[in-house]
């Protein structure tokens, strides 16, 4: 299908560069940023679920870490246990 596109200048000129170095005709390296674009999951409407969870892997560090601190005011401060 043909059809006509107004693409600024600057995008233009960048994506025939990037088409040429590829070997490849300008229609081409449309067709398949277009495609690139269209398999791309869509952003969730809620962008800070994507941080959920994303420090999970540092949950056994701060452990570690608070331990060490109790540990040291033990020692600075000792506990009464009289």
């Amino acid at each position: 299908m043909k059809t006509t596109l107004e693409i600024p200048d600057s995008v233009f000129r960048r994506a025939k560069a990037r088409a040429a170095e590829r070997g490849i005709p300008l229609r081409q390296f449309v067709t398949e940023a277009v495609e690139e674009k269209l398999t791309v999951k869509e952003p969730s409407s809620k962008p800070w679920m994507k941080m959920v969870g994303g420090l999970q892997h540092l949950r056994r560090e701060t452990t570690r870490i608070n331990r060490l601190i109790e540990e040291e005011f033990e020692r600075i401060e000792p506990e009464d246990k009289g």
